[in-house]
């Protein structure tokens, strides 16, 4: 076997870019889609000197995102489902360890370099039909993260204007001070986000103890104060006629409401290539990075689960159903409330300072996992413009995308809940049917129907979130549709790239090539068929007497399609000798005109000479053939791959030939 790198006009050179423009698209990838799990995001760094880190490190920079959001959980629980916000949340638990858990446990085994749930439903589909899945759950994704940012950096401003040594000077500016914390966040990635685990370690330690404390002392105050929790189990059976098990059902009716306490999952999963490797651990099984990981996920749920139930226990019984109210002095910031009330302003003020600071940090997380996970799928489907192979260009859109989330919800934090939680059961959702989907593959029937059950409760959950906020699918729509429009202009405009990384030639092959080096080289297209004599004679004489050619010393070129909608491919010419005497050489690739100008630029590069390559012309429609050649990789093959070979070798004088009859 030989290769050839395939030439193109990514060597070609010119004027200096602008300053600004350099600035731009400093560390850019000219070949994002020779990476196998797409661009690899602006934490990469060479295998062999990539930091690794302590499965419990790794999981401090998960929990920025996932135990934020004790920030406003437990405030918006107890709005959402009132007294019974107790025992939604133990509902929403039981979800989290029996259903979220096992089922990012199951993905973190199946994508342990970080592809996530996306890239399992992605090679569980093809052709475009999962192409679209996967815009479609980008879709949510950008929800997710995106509010994710907006709506942590707005909670991150409650803390601060609702703080009363900061309250005469920020009151009344909260769209201000998001806008300014958002702005900050951009200004990080803008100067280089690089090693975020030590800082995370940091911010969640000193979260986590402080919180231990605070709720600490609303347990104490509950226990030295017995008729709250009498009046608090007084006023939930009234509210529900006195029957327990309609409390029961209400609390399963309503836990929907608090799936924001869901978050973090996917992003553990996202960063697990930051988790430290084995000893013996190769690329194929890195073993104890998988086992790392499911460390990681099963420590972080615990620990939110025990937190989750703890706050939301001694919030609804110690804070007056009224300061929950918008406006209210606990809307946003349940647990920064107790903490002002029962431990003074200064250990308050060193809460919120706490909880100002991992809710904008969330933010980071947020951001980072969208410059990973657009690049990853995005620039390999040639769906993405140019510049998202950059990350300063990425984040000048995020930024701005995040400023006008802002301005829209006010920088409300009960507006974006909705949104923020249909991105997040979305996620899961798809995670979970991609489990099930892997385990009904795998043949592990128990575990196919534990997962699909578990499908079916997320999905559920989703649904009903939807019916109760529609706003986050109406949120996650626009997403969908701005990455939709964006994926396929980007993809038709990049139809006429070269689109092959490298050429292989098998020694007959090469040989074939070899052997018409000393005069002019003539590759006949031809769409394989019954591949008998009497196919290649009459081709043969069809090419010959409408080119005119003065022998008949050609070599024939078939092209199997594989799938059309993959954007890049390599391709592996194989020579063979039909009916004794036709010499053929047949490769595979997406699309038939890309591979003929990349087989012909190879073929140049080897032999120094331009080769010729014959057509005949395609019966039909042309706009319907372009529509082919677009959709499925076929249709006016000949226009389409002198177009090709047009852009990637710009020197006439050095650019194969292409003939029509």
């Amino acid at each position: 076997m030989t290769t050839t790198v395939v030439p193109g006009s990514t060597t070609r050179t010119g004027p200096a870019p602008h300053p600004v423009r350099a600035w731009l698209m400093d560390g850019t990838d000219a070949h994002p889609e020779r990476h196998p799990a797409g661009h690899p995001g602006p934490h990469a760094a060479p295998a062999a000197t990539e930091k690794k880190h302590s499965w419990w490190k790794v999981m401090c920079l998960t929990g920025v995102d996932y135990f934020s959001t004790l920030g406003y959980q437990p405030g918006i629980a107890a709005l959402a489902a009132g007294a019974v916000s107790p025992l939604a949340t133990l509902v929403l638990v039981a979800l989290t360890l029996l259903g979220a858990l096992p089922v990012y446990r199951r993905v973190a085994q199946e994508s342990p370099h970080g592809e996530g749930s996306i890239a399992m439903l992605e090679r569980l589909m093809s052709f475009w039909k999962g192409k679209l899945l996967v815009l479609v759950l980008l879709g949510f994704a950008a929800t997710d993260f995106m509010i994710t940012m907006t709506l942590s950096a707005a909670d991150a401003t409650a803390h601060l204007t609702e703080n009363p040594h900061l309250a005469p000077y920020l009151g009344g500016h909260q769209v201000v001070v998001t806008l300014v914390l958002l702005g900050l966040l951009g200004a990080v990635f803008l100067r280089g986000f690089s090693e975020a685990i030590g800082i995370a370690v940091g911010l969640v330690g000193v979260y986590l103890v402080l919180n231990v404390v605070v709720i600490a002392v609303g347990v104490q105050h509950v226990l030295t104060a017995p008729h709250l929790f009498v009046d608090w189990k007084v006023a939930l059976l009234q509210q529900h006629g006195g029957d327990p098990l309609m409390v029961v059902a209400i609390a399963l009716l309503v836990f929907p409401k608090l799936a924001l306490g869901l978050s973090g999952f996917e992003t553990g999963v996202a960063i697990m290539p930051h988790v430290a490797d084995a000893e013996g651990d190769t690329a194929a099984r890195p073993t104890g990075r998988i086992r790392g990981a499911r460390r990681l996920l099963t420590t972080a749920a615990v620990i939110m689960s025990v937190f989750l139930i703890a706050s939301s226990l001694v919030t609804t019984l110690l804070i007056p159903a009224a300061a929950f109210q918008p406006g209210g002095p606990a809307n946003g910031r349940a647990l920064a409330y107790l903490a002002h009330s029962y431990l003074g302003g200064t250990f308050g003020s060193v809460y919120d300072a706490s909880t100002v600071a991992i809710l904008w940090f969330a933010g980071a997380s947020a951001m980072a996992g969208l410059l990973n996970l657009i690049p990853r799928y995005l620039p390999r489907y040639g769906m993405a413009p140019g510049w998202t192979r950059a990350v300063r260009p990425l984040v000048l859109i995020l930024t701005a995308g995040a400023f006008l989330i802002t301005v829209v919800f006010d920088a409300d934090v009960d507006a974006q809940g909705g949104a923020y939680a249909t991105g997040v059961l979305v996620l899961i959702t798809s995670a979970a049917l991609a489990v099930t989907l892997a385990a009904h593959h795998a043949g592990q029937r128990r575990r196919t129907v534990a997962f699909g059950i578990v499908t079916l409760v997320f999905g559920y959950t989703t649904a009903a979130n939807v019916v109760e906020r529609p706003d986050g699918v109406k949120i996650a729509a626009i997403f969908i549709a701005a990455i939709l429009a964006v994926s396929f202009a980007s993809r038709l405009g990049r139809a006429f790239e070269l689109r092959v990384t490298d050429v292989t030639f098998d020694d007959l092959a090469a040989r074939f090539i070899r052997d018409c080096a000393h005069r002019t080289i003539r590759l006949v297209a031809n769409e394989p068929d019954r591949g008998d004599r009497a196919e290649y004679s009459e081709k043969l004489r069809q090419v010959t007497r409408d080119n005119d050619l003065p022998d008949s010393d050609v070599i024939f070129v078939e092209i199997t399609i594989t799938d059309p909608s993959d954007f890049s491919s390599r391709l592996d010419v194989v020579g063979e000798v039909r009916c004794g005497r036709y010499r053929v050489l047949r490769l595979s690739g997406p699309t038939v005109p890309n591979a003929i100008a990349a087989l012909m630029l190879a073929v140049r590069d080897r032999t120094g000479c331009r080769p010729h390559v014959y057509f005949e012309w395609t019966e039909g429609n042309p706009a319907v053939n372009l529509l082919r050649f677009l959709l499925f990789g076929v249709g006016e093959a000949a226009p389409v791959t002198r177009e090709v070979l047009r852009r990637a070798e710009r020197d006439r004088s050095r650019r194969p030939h292409v003939h029509v009859g």
